[in-house]
C-alpha cells in the first residue's frame, strides 16, 4: 500500500514485489526520504534481502532508532540504510504495539546495529530478541524509573527530586565500574569512604 505518491527508489517496487503484504505501507517524507514499513515478524528476511541483493545492496546500516508519538499508538523501530555501490538511501519501519515490543536482532546482519539496538532497547524498552549482549546504555542496568524516550516517561522522571538525589548520593561506585575502571592514568582507587568537603581549600 503506498500513500500515492510516486517513488523514484527502484528499491521500493522491487520490495512490493519480492515481499507482497509483507510491505505494509510505502510513504515518502517531505524531503523525499522512501519510506518503507514492514511487518516487523518479516524484518531480518526483508533487511537481508535489502543488504545482500546486488540490484539493492544496502551494505551501510546508518542507523537504527525509534519513535514513540505517544496516545497509545505503536512504538516504530527506524532502520537507516544507504547503498554505497548504489548511492541511494532507504528508510525501512517496523510499527510494534505497545503490549509486544519485541522484534529480532539485526546484529548477525550489521555489526554496527549492536550498541544502536541497546541503545533503543535502554531508552524505549524495545527488546531485540538473538542480540549478543543486550543491556542498557547510557542508563545504569538497575535504573528503575523506565525508559527515558517514552512518551509516557515523566519529564522529570517517576521519583521525586529528593528521591533522585540520595540515590545518585548514595550509589557506590563501584557497582557501576570494574577495579581497573579507576586506574586510567595511573590514578588511585576510589578509597572506601570519600569525605565530604566543607569548604575552600586551607591556603
Amino acid at each position: 500500500m503506498s500513500d500515492g505518491a510516486t517513488s523514484s527508489n527502484p528499491s521500493v517496487g522491487a520490495l512490493n514485489a519480492r515481499f507482497g503484504d509483507a510491505v505494509q505501507r510505502t510513504e515518502i517524507t517531505s524531503a523525499g526520504q522512501d519510506v518503507v514499513f514492514v511487518n516487523p515478524a518479516r524484518n531480518t528476511e526483508v533487511l537481508g534481502w535489502l543488504k545482500d541483493e546486488a540490484d539493492h545492496r544496502y551494505d551501510l546500516l546508518v542507523d537504527v532508532t525509534a519513535v514513540d508519538y505517544g496516545g497509545g499508538r505503536p512504538i516504530e523501530v527506524v532502520y537507516q540504510l544507504w547503498s554505497i555501490p548504489h548511492k541511494r538511501a532507504l528508510r525501512v519501519k517496523c510499527e510494534l504495539p505497545l503490549d509486544a515490543l519485541r522484534i529480532e536482532s539485526v546484529v548477525s546482519l550489521w555489526q554496527t546495529a549492536d550498541w544502536l539496538e541497546r541503545e533503543v532497547f535502554d531508552l524505549f524498552g524495545v527488546t531485540f530478541t538473538g542480540h549478543p549482549d543486550l543491556r542498557r546504555i547510557l542508563m545504569p542496568d538497575d535504573y528503575e524509573e523506565g525508559h527515558p524516550l517514552r512518551k509516557d516517561f515523566p519529564l522529570r522522571g517517576r521519583f521525586s527530586r529528593a528521591e533522585q538525589t540520595r540515590r545518585a548520593l548514595t550509589q557506590d561506585p563501584a557497582h557501576y565500574y570494574k577495579p581497573e575502571d579507576f586506574d586510567v592514568g595511573g590514578a588511585p582507587a576510589v578509597p572506601d569512604q570519600v569525605e565530604p568537603t566543607t569548604g575552600s581549600e586551607p591556603a
